[in-house]
């Protein structure tokens, strides 16, 4: 699928941001597990934390597929950088889809500028998979003209850096029914960041708890009609997968150009790995799905243009984030016992993937929406 010119010239600066300022700093941050916020800071200078922010509040307003595109060179160099730039869009994304001009106003500006950063808050310990089995309740007193949010929300990236939550809670504990989106300063009273996860990849990305315990917001700060959280969640997320295939196939692409430069260097019986058949073989099988699921992620994210797509975002996210598992693995393999240390980016990439198959859907969930689509 051909790209314009200046989706080609986006394309090659982000790239170049990510060979001078991105490469450079992966390997202490992933080692620390702390995010590269001078990075951060770059990418907002590029204008990319406005990425979903209308140009009117100072934003980049990018198509999805020139979104797309940035999502992929992004995670070809540090996954974490991309995945809390992928949730930051999300967040100023409800408030542009939800919101109020004042919400617009108030908060898009300082966003599409990378401070606050944002988060979006849906999964819980018992509700990931099911959100409308959520805990987390927003009951309203009349008096005060208030909501008052107690609940604790789980697995949420940005946690610890966010100054704005995306929050999805039930005004009715018992009842699925009343799922609705708010907006949530983060230094309200009462909210309280929780466990930061010792993941196995991702490490440089935040991913914390969320306490609320007795957090009291003005009645304006409800994005939604209340019962709308859950629909309002899954238009959005539509477009989250489509982030997250184009990361995957970024974190793909990159372990693909690793195992084929590790290939021609290595030699064994007298000559270079990659003149081996199996070796050989095997890059062939990489490069045919990482250009499989690129061009399913673009044909999503240009039907994502038109109109939300979700059987498309589904078949995007799944195939490409399954991939990125299997080049990931691949390339180590082809490295040897130099892919098992940390020494070459294999490692982090094989440890980086695993993720694209659980957040923001799993692979079964995304089959079955695939499947409920194709059944219809």
């Amino acid at each position: 699928m051909a790209l314009s010119a200046e989706q080609e010239l986006i394309r090659d600066t982000v790239r170049s941001f990510v060979e001078r300022e991105v490469e450079p700093a992966v390997d202490e941050a992933d080692a620390n597990q702390e995010f590269p916020e001078a990075v951060w800071d770059g990418l907002a200078e590029l204008d990319l934390t406005g990425l979903t922010v209308p140009e009117e509040y100072g934003g980049f307003d990018a198509d999805p597929l020139t979104a797309s595109l940035v999502y992929e060179e992004l995670a070809a160099g540090h996954l974490s950088l991309a995945t809390a730039l992928s949730v930051h869009s999300l967040a100023t994304s409800c408030i542009r889809e939800f919101g109020t001009e004042h919400h617009l106003e108030t908060w898009l500006p300082e966003m599409a500028e990378g401070r606050p950063v944002g988060a979006f808050a849906l999964s819980e310990a018992e509700a990931g998979s099911n959100p409308a089995e959520m805990s987390t309740e927003a009951r309203f007193d009349e008096d005060a003209d208030e909501y008052v949010i107690n609940g604790t929300k789980q697995w949420i990236t940005n946690g610890e850096r966010a100054g704005v939550v995306i929050l999805f809670a039930k005004t009715d504990r018992e009842d699925p029914d009343t799922v609705t989106q708010f907006l949530v300063p983060k230094d309200t009273d009462g909210l309280e960041v929780g466990k930061k996860e010792d993941k196995l990849g991702l490490r440089a990305s935040d991913t914390t708890t969320l306490v609320f315990d007795d957090v009291r917001i003005p009645t304006e700060n409800r994005l939604t009609e209340v019962g709308e959280g859950l629909k309002a969640a899954f238009s959005i997320l539509t477009g989250g997968r489509i982030a997250i295939a184009s990361q995957a196939v970024g974190l793909a692409q990159a372990a693909l150009e690793d195992a084929v430069a590790y290939s021609k260097e290595r030699e064994q019986f007298g000559r270079p790995i990659s003149d081996h058949q199996v070796i050989s073989h095997k890059l062939a099988d990489m490069q045919t799905n990482v250009q499989a699921a690129r061009l399913l992620t673009r044909d999503a994210a240009r039907k994502n243009t038109e109109g939300v797509d979700p059987m498309a975002a589904s078949m995007a996210k799944y195939f490409a984030s399954e991939t990125a598992v299997d080049v990931a693995n691949e390339a180590v393999q082809i490295h040897g016992g130099y892919g098992y240390t940390t020494d070459f980016d294999v490692e982090r990439y094989y440890r980086d993937a695993k993720i694209t198959t659980i957040y923001e859907g799993t692979s079964e969930i995304q089959k079955e929406v695939i499947a409920r689509h194709v059944l219809e």
